[in-house]
């Protein structure tokens, strides 16, 4: 594999905020009206974080020595927004190999302000070559994403700890078609069926990020709301997740830190079957909620939350 940098640049667009707002359901304003993101400490609309991944996950595959990408794992930090209009640079490194025998990049986007480099994501990736043998049985083993520990404040802005809100969704081939042309990836376990099964898969995979768009479309829109916006994200995908089920996806308040306007959710998706796709962790700031939340969103599961956050794949 080629031990430097690689990737590519791209020009942010409206229109890209715009369309991926239709994609995953996030309509925050932050991103879609240029008016409340005027008046947000944002001062401009900015791209939501997991369109940003949708580019880093282009990235990934593109880096591979092989084609086809099956993606493990992603840690994502947002330390600075990107506009419409900023060029950025998409960039994936290698790093050591995990013990498991796979993949290990580090993930930037960055771009030029005033002569300086300004990183707007970054984080680290762990994939496998979705052709190799090994590749389901990746998906097994490894410990659950630990609950966010700390000292929790009782409310924030009317939100309060095991608050809960989910959502349920079918991701058909337009979606993926709309997802392919808006990031530019053609990994072809997302795009072949005749590819998928080839390698071992029951059909088409959903790609991660278009998966994480419903957490996107939860945190930005009902919990905690409208004004979100994405500081951390942790995703460790342990199941596949195929093209036209039934997928539901579930976040929950785990802490509350008022003097810094910062909320921690558990997040997890669910196949048809119950099975656990995917868990993780989000880090949001609520500075800019555009409405204080009033009422409990859903009527807990059956399921505690922190049940399916342990429960290992099947």
């Amino acid at each position: 594999m080629n031990e430097l940098q690689s990737g590519f640049s791209h020009t942010l667009k409206q229109s890209d905020f715009d369309r991926f707002a239709v994609l995953s359901g996030d309509d925050n304003p932050i991103h879609c009206d240029p008016e409340f993101a005027r008046r947000s400490h944002f001062g401009a609309t900015v791209a939501h974080g997991m369109f940003l991944y949708g580019l880093i996950y282009r990235a990934l595959a593109e880096a591979m020595p092989e084609a086809g990408m099956l993606q493990l794992e992603q840690e994502l930090m947002f330390p600075n927004p990107s506009f419409a209009r900023d060029e950025v640079e998409v960039l994936v490194a290698p790093l050591p190999a995990g013990p498991d025998g796979g993949h290990c990049f580090s993930t930037v986007v960055r771009k030029r302000v005033g002569g300086e480099s300004v990183v707007t994501a970054s984080g680290r990736a762990r994939v496998r070559n979705a052709g190799s043998a090994a590749a389901l049985a990746a998906y097994a083993g490894g410990p659950a994403d630990a609950a966010a520990a700390g000292h929790s404040d009782a409310e924030l802005r009317g939100l309060r700890r095991g608050m809960r809100a989910r959502a349920e969704r079918v991701l058909s081939d337009a979606d993926l078609a709309d997802y392919a042309a808006l990031t530019g990836d053609n990994n072809p376990l997302h795009h072949s069926d005749a590819w998928a099964r080839e390698h071992g898969f029951a059909g088409r995979l959903v790609p991660p990020p278009l998966l994480a768009s419903m957490f996107s479309d939860l945190l930005g829109t009902r919990l905690p709301g409208r004004g979100t916006g994405w500081m951390k994200q942790t995703l460790r995908f342990v199941a596949p997740a195929y093209v036209g089920e039934r997928i539901t996806a579930e976040v929950e308040i785990v802490r509350l830190r008022a003097d810094k306007d910062l909320v921690n959710l558990a997040s997890v998706l669910t196949g048809a079957d119950g099975r656990v796709i995917c868990r993780g962790e989000s880090l949001v700031l609520v500075r800019n909620l555009e409405t204080a939340l009033e009422t409990a969103l859903e009527t807990p599961p059956q399921t505690p939350l922190e049940t399916l956050l342990e429960t290992p794949a099947t």
